[in-house]
């Protein structure tokens, strides 16, 4: 007898999907941000709140 009946379509879309897929994790890897550039993010991120925090009004 034969092995199991694999649909081609469904076999050649998932290929293409894993070969996608292994292109977006190595892009990633090669221009994902640094850590110096998530700590600068957040840093900045953190001065704008503490700034606009200083500019709220008091109630009264």
């Amino acid at each position: 007898m034969s092995g199991p009946v694999v649909n081609l379509r469904a076999a050649r879309k998932a290929r293409e999907r894993a070969r996608k897929r292994a292109q977006g994790d190595e892009n990633a890897a090669k221009h994902g941000r640094s850590k110096a550039a998530r700590a600068r993010e957040q840093a900045e991120a953190e001065a704008a709140r503490r700034r606009l925090d200083g500019h709220e009004r008091e109630r009264e």
